[in-house]
This record gives structure tokens, C-alpha cells and sequence, in this order.
């Protein structure tokens, strides 16, 4: 007698029967590689909370992306770090930013072989840390933010981005950043947009990165997401659609894979998704303990990402899957 649970059981025997019928692949070509530049620096600072990540020089981040070139994937999204901050953030538009020049550098060194992505927000580059012009109150100007995310995108767009990504949550900021590339010629440069971006406590690592603190133990939440919301996100996503978004992502990704199922459906453009720093942190600190395979619930996570709808994945393993891809 043949049970129809033998048929599951026989198509799990061999490796080569399981690579056949898998539902879900991952692929090199899903793999985005965030990188943090940091100005002002001789040589690679490791972050401590992001264990095999660094704070690269210029020249240590085109080695860099030479390797991830060479394992075939496909971008990479830069982080800048500069030397000097202000209440404006106004290193984030300077044509000689850290991130202008790191683009511009990419760019000569290697063309169009891999897409160049920039992260567009103020944190990284303001003394309070939030991700817009604050009022006299303290209070996040979400308006008056709107004209200088539409300067970065320009200076990104200048100096050689494909992909501007705005991570700062700000109302209307698509719109403001499409209009302002049109009017300037840049109209080929597509827009990432942080459509679904949580107020998650899994940034830590990435603060660290980025020497982020917000002023007087303020905190995010009046512009980014509550965790406890999914009507809302699926709002934000369809907003972002409208002011001409290219691409949809959802932040993070792990504790938000059914965010990534529900969104997959309403869109039709490419659905990317944040593995975002506490996820990695989190996997290598385990796994340094030896109680996990690091690689393998890396690969595990990025596994479930893409099951769950996600087209590309931003992840701080994108260099080690790539080579476990490749193998």
C-alpha cells in the first residue's frame, strides 16, 4: 500500500532530488551588500557589533567590491560616515561627501558592472541623529526635510548612483526626490524606497556602524513604523507606489516575513528586503558561542526571505552566502 505521505518522503531522499523540487531558490543575484565608508580613516575599522563587517577607506571598499564583482553580485548600498556633522546634516549633499566620493570612485573603477545604491537620509550626518530638520520643539520638520533629501539625491545622482534609497520615513519624501531627479536630467536613476521601515530595536549594530546616537535618549517613532501595525504598512507601500516609487522594501526582515507575504501580492515592481543588523549580529553572536551553524541559519534566513515574497535582500551576509552560493 503507497501512503501519500511517501510521495513527500521519496522526493526528500537525495540532495539532488531536493535541489529539484525546491519551491524557493536563493541566488547570488538576490544579494544586495550594504557598505560603510568612513572618512578620515587610514585604514578598516571592524565593528565590534557587526563581527566581518568594517568601516572601510576608500580604497579598502573598492577592494571590496572587486570581491563581491567577482562572487557575481549584483549591487551594493553605501553608508557614509563623515569626519564632521551638523544640525543640517549638510555633508549629506556636498558634492565631496564621503558617499559622493566613494560613488564617484566606484563608478570610475568599475562602470556598470554592479549597481550602485546610496543610502539617502540626514542621521549619519546630523549632531541630534534623527533623520530630518528639527523645529525649535525638537520635532522632526518633515517639510522642510523634503527639499534636502531632494539635494542628496541630486549629489548622489551626480556622482554616479543608479539607486537612491530614502530610509528616513519622511511624508512625500518619493515625490519630492522623483520630481527634483526629472527636473535635473537624472530621470534613469531609480528610487529604493524604505516603504515599510519599523521602529525596530534590531538597528543597534547598525548605529554602531554609523556612529548614530539620538540626542537626549530621543527615539524614532513618530516617523517609522509601529511594529504592531501591518494595515498601515501595506498604506505606506501603496503611497510610495504612487509618488513613483521603482522599488519597494520592507525593514527588517525577519520579524517581518509576513509584512513581505502580505506586500508581495500589491505590488508589481521588485519587493527588496532589510536583513538588518541585530538579525546578522544575532546569528554571529550565537554562532560564536557554537551554538548554531552561523552560515547555515544565515542561509536559512535568506532562504525564508525570498519564500516569503522578497525579490532581493539587503544583508550584511552577502559576501559569505555568495561564496557558500558559488561553492
Amino acid at each position: 500500500m503507497s501512503f501519500p505521505q511517501r510521495r513527500l518522503r521519496r522526493l526528500r531522499r537525495t540532495p539532488a532530488l531536493r535541489r529539484m523540487v525546491a519551491e524557493t531558490r536563493l541566488s547570488v543575484d538576490d544579494l544586495i551588500a550594504p557598505l560603510f565608508v568612513r572618512e578620515g580613516i587610514d585604514s578598516p575599522v571592524p565593528i565590534a557589533s557587526l563581527p566581518g563587517v568594517m568601516q572601510h577607506t576608500i580604497e579598502s571598499m573598492r577592494t571590496e567590491v572587486a570581491a563581491l564583482i567577482n562572487l557575481g553580485v549584483p549591487g551594493v548600498i553605501l553608508f557614509g560616515v563623515p569626519e564632521t556633522k551638523d544640525e543640517r546634516g549638510s555633508g549629506a549633499w556636498d558634492p565631496d561627501g564621503i558617499v559622493q566620493v566613494a560613488l564617484r570612485e566606484l563608478r570610475d573603477s568599475f562602470g556598470d558592472s554592479i549597481v550602485l545604491m546610496s543610502d539617502l537620509c540626514l542621521d549619519e550626518y546630523t549632531t541630534h541623529g534623527h533623520c530630518g530638520l528639527l523645529t525649535p520643539a525638537g520635532d522632526v520638520d518633515n517639510d522642510a526635510t523634503l527639499e534636502l533629501y531632494a539635494e542628496v539625491a541630486l549629489a548622489q545622482a551626480a556622482a554616479g548612483a543608479d539607486i537612491v534609497a530614502p530610509s528616513g520615513m519622511m511624508d512625500g519624501a518619493v515625490m519630492a526626490i522623483r520630481d527634483a531627479l526629472d527636473e535635473d536630467e537624472f530621470e534613469n536613476v531609480s528610487i529604493m524606497a524604505y516603504a515599510a521601515k519599523y521602529a525596530s530595536a534590531l538597528y543597534g549594530p547598525f548605529r554602531d556602524a554609523v556612529d548614530v546616537s539620538i540626542a537626549d535618549g530621543g527615539d524614532r517613532k513618530g516617523y517609522q513604523q509601529d511594529p504592531a501595525n501591518a494595515r498601515e504598512a501595506l498604506e505606506e507601500i501603496r503611497q510610495d507606489l504612487a509618488e513613483g516609487a521603482d522599488i519597494i522594501m520592507v525593514k527588517p526582515a525577519m520579524s517581518y516575513l509576513d509584512i513581505i507575504a502580505r506586500a508581495r501580492p500589491e505590488v508589481e515592481v521588485p519587493l527588496a528586503a532589510y536583513h538588518v543588523s541585530g538579525e546578522y549580529a544575532m546569528v554571529k553572536a550565537a554562532a560564536e558561542r557554537g551554538w548554531i551553524d552561523g552560515l547555515a541559519v544565515g542561509l536559512e534566513h535568506l532562504t525564508s526571505i525570498r519564500r516569503a515574497g522578497a525579490d532581493m535582500i539587503l544583508t550584511y551576509f552577502a559576501r559569505e552566502a555568495a561564496e557558500a552560493l558559488n561553492e
